[in-house]
């Protein structure tokens, strides 16, 4: 017995304790029967704007998929004026498009999709699938005597440019530009502004750089227009230019004008425009209309 008198003396409380230790149970059970028999679950509310909210929202979603899925719409265009990159989204090859720039380069015109197929050499399949979407004038539509009404057409359009009266694009105003069909407000500002820019216009080419010129509006503008250079153009001096006034040329970048002082400054003056175009970065396609802002 004096073996365990130690381990006794641990379950020996005072008349506290036990009163502690029942209420302690007691409290047990309770929380015991609470725990199983009332139900906790927290009962979702429904909001009636969130619900409405994610209504839309599936809506919207549904909306987008339907947007990202659609094709893009085709326009119907003259295939007459097809730019390189238009013909390369149609589908055609770098030779049929070279092809149909050469003969529109004779100042001809292709009037049918079968025309059209003879100078391109283009695939059956691909004529069919483009073809829907050609559009031309009206007046190669209607086939009785279609070669005496072409023939009457092309005396009255030489008749038309006998009569007109080609001015110096540098020397038109914005009444002038608006006369050409195509050109309202807006273009003719922003060629006048393109001509501010640069000084002056030094080839009809320039037109291409307009933002907003169709390519039938540019054709219509050369029949109409001409440059001619001033006599007084201010050309840069391109072996005595400083690195400021290259870099504010529009042709010139400030990192090729900046390449094209130090190429200057280590091999010596540039003797033509061929020098420049050793420099790399220079906008080769565009070498022939820089060289007539520069001063060798």
């Amino acid at each position: 017995m004096k073996n365990y008198k130690p381990f006794i003396s641990y379950f020996k409380f005072t008349n506290q304790q036990r009163t502690g230790i029942v209420g302690l149970f007691v409290i047990i059970i309770i929380l015991e029967v609470l725990y199983f028999t009332l139900d906790f679950n927290i009962t979702e509310k429904s909001f009636p704007e969130k619900d409405q909210w994610m209504s839309l929202q599936s809506e919207i979603d549904s909306l987008k998929i339907v947007k990202n899925e659609r094709k893009p719409m085709q326009y119907s265009f003259n295939p007459n004026f097809i730019s390189d990159y238009k013909g390369y989204k149609l589908g055609m090859s770098v030779a049929e498009i070279d092809r149909l720039l050469a003969f529109r380069k004779e100042n001809k015109y292709v009037n049918s999709a079968e025309e059209f197929q003879n100078v391109t050499k283009i695939s059956d399949s691909l004529l069919r699938a483009i073809s829907p979407f050609f559009k031309f004038p009206d007046w190669t539509r209607s086939k009785p005597n279609f070669k005496n009404e072409k023939r009457e057409y092309a005396q009255k359009t030489e008749f038309k440019k006998e009569k007109i009266i080609v001015l110096d694009i540098n020397q038109a105003s914005q009444e002038d530009l608006m006369k050409i069909y195509g050109i309202g407000e807006a273009l003719s500002a922003r060629i006048l502004k393109q001509k501010e820019i640069l000084g002056c216009f030094v080839s009809m080419e320039q037109m291409n750089d307009v933002w907003g010129l169709s390519p039938e509006v540019i054709v219509e503008l050369s029949s109409h227009f001409k440059v001619v250079i001033p006599g007084n153009l201010k050309r840069i001096a391109i072996n005595d230019a400083s690195l400021k006034e290259l870099s504010q040329f529009p042709y010139f970048k400030y990192v090729l004008a900046k390449q094209i002082v130090t190429y200057r400054s280590m091999n010596g003056n540039f003797n033509n425009i061929e020098d420049l175009i050793k420099i790399k970065g220079f906008p080769v396609e565009k070498a022939k209309i820089i060289s007539l802002y520069l001063e060798f």
